[in-house]
Formats: C-alpha cells, structure tokens, sequence
C-alpha cells in the first residue's frame, strides 16, 4: 500500500471527521471510552475491540471505534491496517441489507421499476441490486427494498494523486489514481453527466474497440460536464499515483468499477491541486 497517499487521506479524514467528534464531546460507548490512552497498546486494544465488534455485526459500534482511532492515533504503527478496515466497513454499511443509517426500507408500487427508484432516490441500480441480492432488474409489487440514500460526492487531490469517496463530509474510501502529465488534470467542480461499461475510445478519428489493449479507457467511463475529461479505468495499472494521463483520472479498473456501481450520474466531483 502507498504510504504516501495513505498519510494524505488521513490528513484529510482527520480534518473533516475531526469536528464531527469534537462536536460529539468524543463520546465513545463506555465500555471501551475507558480503556481510551494514548499509548500503543491501548490503541491495539482499541483496534482489537473493533475487530471483535466486526465479527459480532455490530459494524456501526466498530466504524465508531475506528474513526476515533483515525482521529485521535494517527501515530499508531497499525493505522494503515485501520484504514482500510474502516474503508471496508464504511462500504459494508453502504451494501448491508438491513435498515442502516443512509438506508431506508420501500415498498414496491405499481409502475415502479429499478432504474425509477434509483433516480428518484439518486443512488445506482447496480447498488440496489447489491444491497437487495438481486440477481436480475426484476422487482414486483410489495417488495420490499433497502435503498441507499447518502449524498455520496468525489473530492480529487492532484498533489496527491487520490480519489476520495464521501459520503456527505464523511470520507467512506481513498483511492490511488493516476492524473493528467505536467499537471494538466483541469481543476474545479464538476458533474458526472455520462456512464459506459467497457467504453469505446475515440482516438485521434480512431475507433479504438474495448477489447483492444490499445484502449486506454479500461473498464469505466464516467464523463463529467466539461467534454473530454472524466473518471476511467486503465490498461496500465502500474502508473497509480503518477502524473501520466491526458487529462483524466485514472483508477485500477476494479477501483473504478467499484465506484461506478456507488455513484449516479450527477454526482459531484471536486478537483484540486
């Protein structure tokens, strides 16, 4: 894992969970506010108890213990380890079946169908697939649904060559990409307003096909409302966290797939140098 970008996004889970816990008086449940220090071993006590609260599905008491951890042990040796597993619990909360904060429960109504709920709830139809086991777009009336409902948003650090998923002010996952040479990745905020599996590339008046591994696009497209820049996979996953595009951002296809599954189109996306 690329230490560099690890400690970036850290730096900016620090800054943007770091009031909300101030603001909560940094209250933990008790039981393990207790056992709080500032010493290693209590930060590897405090991971150990996340770890076990995982294991039981109590996934919101273990986010809440490993955020704290995040804020307030960025020194920890096993921060990286945190990380990533509060990445993954974040994205658990995201796809659990179950009535979870973000989530909510609908009832199936005549004339609906997967592509109208996820417009109407601005979330994707492969989500609610996924939060729902579905195996096709097939719904009936009565069905009940879980339906996600967060503000997910997209926040590009070009220095650092991150992506950063959030959902609100609250960082759900950080990826490594890749973004434009000499710094040419354009800056500012804007809109995803198209998405493509296994993209055509236009090239030049060339029609480069997806299967070709001329095909810089990889997996996923995901254009913004400025032509010609966008979110896309790779043929060249070994250049994460340079400054190699042509402009766009670049992301390990599994990665990009990842995400193109989460956000809808018309999800924000915010660029920086």
């Amino acid at each position: 894992m690329n230490k560099r970008w690890i400690i970036a996004g850290l730096s900016v889970f620090i800054i943007i969970v770091g009031g909300f816990m101030l603001l909560k008086g940094k209250r933990i449940h008790g039981e393990f506010r207790k056992i709080k220090m500032t010493s290693p071993k209590n930060a590897q006590q405090l991971y150990d108890t996340a770890l076990s609260l995982e294991k039981n599905h109590e996934i919101l008491k273990s986010k809440e213990i490993l955020q704290d951890l995040m804020v307030n042990y960025s020194d920890y040796e096993g921060i990286e380890g945190v990380q990533k597993k509060l990445e993954e619990i974040n994205l658990e909360v995201i796809y659990s079946n179950s009535q979870s904060p973000g989530t909510i429960l609908y009832e199936v109504q005549s004339g609906d169908t997967l592509g109208k709920l996820a417009k109407k709830y601005e979330t994707t139809v492969e989500l609610v697939k996924k939060k729902n086991n579905l195996a096709s777009d097939v719904i009936r009336l009565g069905q009940k649904l879980y339906i996600w409902t967060g503000n997910l948003n997209i926040f590009v650090d070009k220095s650092q060559n991150i992506l950063i998923l959030k959902d609100g002010d609250q960082v759900v996952k950080v990826y490594s990409v890749a973004t434009g040479a000499n710094n040419i990745t354009p800056i500012g905020n804007f809109k995803i307003t198209s998405k493509l599996v296994n993209p055509v590339w236009f090239k030049a008046g060339a029609v480069i096909p997806p299967e070709s591994p001329q095909n810089v696009l990889g997996s996923r497209w995901m254009g913004f409302d400025l032509p010609g820049y966008g979110i896309h996979g790779t043929v060249d996953p070994d250049k994460m966290g340079q400054q190699v595009t042509a402009g766009c951002v670049r992301m390990r296809n599994e990665d990009v797939e990842q995400l193109y599954d989460l956000v809808p189109v018309g999800t924000s996306v915010t660029i920086v140098d």
